[in-house]
């Protein structure tokens, strides 16, 4: 909902108060205020002028040399726009004026004559051209009533407005009208309002007398109601008509639309305007469609019914799609004399039925499907009434022809001051309570501290004892409820071990360096098996796709999280965000069947992706990009975290790189993979090198033991000896890392690799890996003949198994 403060000032006195202040007392009160825009920005020199004449730029076809009267003087401009003629009141920018985008206007010469200043259009006064009336879309802003030569163009054309947009929930459909967000905020700022009387002053022909009303689905409509206005004069609407419909985002169409539209957003009821001498017959006739009935609406789309839907009809064929959308061949235009005015109260379900099944949604059925204030419908009626009578010149007739079965009763609810503090925690007196329900305009009856609650209609959302708490802890203020901590042996909570280790994993990968991204399970179809790793893609026959998805961009469920991450990737490196890592601790979801037809299984993985510089310090001169062994080391960290005995071999995965690849193992069974992105892949997303890591979080998690483990600090001294063993090219150094440890133990408890050679002194087809090896015995103080006993077997293991030599 749109909110005009301009708009709102009618009602409510804001005045001691900013924008952005009256926005954070909404917000505490349970309402979000989703942003706080001004209409435009700040105009100075901006005027009304009077075109005294016009004529053709003697250089150019399609310019007009103009002199303008602003009062204080006469100007020479010269114009381009089609519809600039003389006579008419402009809005003027005067040398010095700024206009939005910083475009500053000053006296230049356009083909060799002078202008001083520029005749403007709504757009380039900062209005929105969605919103700009369509006779202005392709020319300059004329106004049609009179103005004051010379006087401020910003207030006449509203931009001095500030919009509220307020993000409503669906149980408060009061504030989709100025007149629901005036009572919010009189009971906010504790300031009085009363909305004002409708006027109307009928004729004496009565509206029966034209037309007839029959409902019969009244489950489906229990109040329509027909107005009849004779003698309107279809044409442009006042000025402050479509100012306040351009800032709640409305376009201005003419005086019976827009009208209709304005009753629509300060009321909150949908209205309906038909051209009686279209509409076919004398009487209107409200019943449920006939299956494969057609109905051509305003859009021109010939539409098919069905039992489903709700119809007003002329008694033969529908004329409109109730609460949905008008027919065409009953459209108001510029011809039209005598409106038919529907205003009605329609069940939101079938509205919502209808709007679904012909995609059509709209700010009327948008209200029907939330539900109507019952008894502001007849009311919105004879406010359109009114202001067709004043700025249509028609003639209201006497009456409203109604169908009537509205039950516009009440809700009560009980309430006391006891069970409301005991709930809220608070100490608020019976007198608080009594002064809230003052605010919120709620009458009462008071027995001690009893409150019997009568509501208003125009709060649907309030029948329940909870309902009448929630209103009165938000007045009071939920800043002003206590803080304080369950109490008893029954509170006691706490984590279970699974959101433990999640939060575990988080606080590890963030410290590591890496920010946490959460994107979306739904992906194209492209998408969802792309990336996943083995033991997912041998399960999973192929990926779930949505039986009804919203767009082709989210129709399948993912099988790995990576494609969405490098998407991510790539979103912010083309925003010159060069050096990013994240990861993601999300579900993927698992069919083993090839047409879905139960609940696929969610498993829950750990992925990360990087890309560009790991760490930069540029005063040391220092850069280490992200390479395979960062993230090699960060799986190893998190390996060590969980206390978890995992292993890597080489491995091939489609879109990786075939050379820089690894499968994880955990107790000899795949959980996943790390490694480069295929630079085919990263050239279609736009990336330099990117590496990504994947694996199953629901298996590390299950081989997590809970127990703490440590280890005392050795008393005793170590050991450490350095050996460079050669070996063929194929060999893994993973391997020989693993027959190093099983040949030293017991003594040896530590294996690193510090270098890796090839090259000079060393034959084709052999590389040096050079291990530092680490002895030691943590109960007594070794020997040099164990040592070396230890040492030797462990050469000659290596030999045996890889054929290493140590190198001389």
């Amino acid at each position: 909902m749109l909110v005009s403060l301009n708009w709102l000032k009618q009602y409510v006195d804001i005045d001691e108060h900013t924008p952005e202040d009256l926005a954070e007392l909404i917000t505490k009160t349970g309402i979000e205020v989703e942003s706080v825009i001004p209409v435009a920005e700040k105009l100075e020199n901006v005027v009304v002028g009077h075109v005294l004449s016009c004529e053709q730029h003697p250089n150019a076809d399609k310019l007009s040399l103009c002199k303008v009267d602003v009062s204080d003087e006469i100007l020479q401009i010269i114009c381009g726009a089609p519809n600039i003629a003389e006579g008419q009141k402009v809005v003027v920018a005067k040398p010095g004026a700024v206009l939005p985008g910083n475009f500053k206007i000053k006296k230049a010469k356009l083909r060799g004559v002078e202008s001083n200043g520029m005749i403007c259009s709504l757009q380039e006064l900062g209005i929105d051209e969605k919103d700009v009336p369509k006779e202005f879309t392709d020319g300059i802003f004329v106004f049609q009533e009179n103005v004051e030569i010379g006087a401020d163009a910003v207030p006449l054309l509203n931009l001095n407005d500030v919009i509220i947009e307020l993000g409503l929930t669906p149980n408060r459909a009061d504030c989709l009208s100025m007149l629901g967000v005036a009572y919010e905020v009189a009971a906010i700022l504790d300031q009085p309002f009363t909305p004002a009387e409708e006027e109307v002053h009928p004729i004496t022909e009565r509206a029966s007398e034209h037309i007839s009303v029959k409902v019969d689905a009244p489950d489906l409509n229990p109040y329509y109601g027909a107005f009849v206005i004779k003698d309107v004069k279809v044409g442009p609407s006042p000025l402050w008509i479509r100012n306040r419909l351009i800032a709640s985002g409305v376009r201005p169409i003419n005086n019976v639309v827009d009208i209709t539209n304005y009753v629509l957003l300060e009321y909150g009821q949908p209205l309906h305007a038909f051209d009686l001498e279209k509409f076919g017959s004398s009487e209107v006739v409200v019943r449920r469609a006939e299956n494969r009935e057609k109905i051509t609406t305003l859009d021109d789309q010939e539409r098919s019914l069905n039992e489903d839907h709700l119809v007003i009809t002329n008694g033969k064929e529908p004329v409109a799609i109730a609460g949905v959308m008008g027919g065409a061949d009953s459209e108001v235009d510029d011809n039209t004399q005598t409106i038919l005015l529907e205003a009605a109260l329609f069940n939101p379900a079938a509205v919502r039925t209808s709007s679904k099944d012909h995609g059509l949604r709209s700010e009327a059925s948008t209200r029907f499907e939330k539900g109507v204030d019952p008894n502001r419908v007849r009311r919105a009626g004879e406010k359109a009434c009114e202001l067709l009578e004043n700025y249509a010149q028609g003639k209201v007739l006497k009456g409203v022809v109604e169908f009537d079965e509205l039950d516009r009763a009440p809700q009560e609810v009980h309430i006391t001051t006891t069970r409301i503090n005991n709930r809220l925690g608070t100490e608020i007196s019976n007198e608080k309570i009594g002064d809230i329900l003052r605010r919120l305009q709620f009458d009462y009856k008071q027995d001690g501290d009893t409150f019997k609650v009568i509501v208003p209609t125009r709060r649907g959302d309030v029948y329940l004892f909870e309902d009448m708490l929630e209103e009165v802890a938000r007045i009071y203020g939920y800043d002003n409820l206590p803080f304080t901590l369950p109490e008893g042996e029954s509170q006691a909570g706490g984590l279970t071990l699974y959101q433990q280790l999640k939060r575990k994993v988080k606080a590890y990968l963030e410290g590591a360096g890496l920010n946490e991204t959460i994107t979306y399970s739904l992906t194209r179809e492209s998408r969802a098996s792309q990336l996943t790793s083995r033991e997912v893609a041998d399960r999973a026959k192929s990926p779930v796709r949505l039986a009804m998805p919203m767009s082709e961009e989210h129709s399948h469920l993912r099988l790995s999280i990576l494609p969405e991450l490098l998407a991510s990737l790539s979103y912010n490196v083309a925003r010159k965000q060069n050096d990013l890592a994240y990861y993601e601790l999300g579900s993927v979801f698992i069919s083993e069947e090839e047409h879905v037809t139960k609940q696929p299984e969610e498993q829950l993985r750990l992925a990360g992706a990087m890309t560009g510089n790991w760490h930069v310090h540029p005063w040391q001169q220092e850069k280490k990009a992200i390479d395979f062994y960062v993230v090699k080391g960060i799986i190893e960290g998190l390996a060590e975290k969980l206390d978890i005995p995992l292993t890597y071999h080489a491995s091939r995965y489609p879109d990786m790189h075939p050379g820089r690849t690894a499968e994880v193992l955990l107790n000899g069974e795949t959980i996943g993979f790390f490694g480069q992105v295929h630079p085919k892949l990263q050239q279609e997303l736009d990336l330099k090198e990117t590496y990504v890591f994947d694996l199953n979080a629901e298996k590390m998690f299950k081989q997590y033991q809970k127990e703490e483990a440590f280890q005392a600090i050795p008393r005793f001294p170590s050991i450490k000896r350095d050996i460079a063993l050669v070996v063929d090219e194929s060999q893994q150094a993973g391997a020989i890392t693993t027959t190093i440890l099983e040949a030293g133990s017991p003594l040896i408890k530590d294996v690193e690799i510090f270098d890796v050679y090839q090259g000079e002194h060393l034959q084709d087809g052999k590389k040096s890996i050079a291990y530092s090896l680490l002895y030691m015995d943590p109960n007594r103080t070794l020997k040099d003949e164990e040592v070396e006993k230890a040492h030797k077997k462990i050469l000659d293991a290596v030999k045996e198994k890889h054929l290493a030599e140590l190198r001389g």
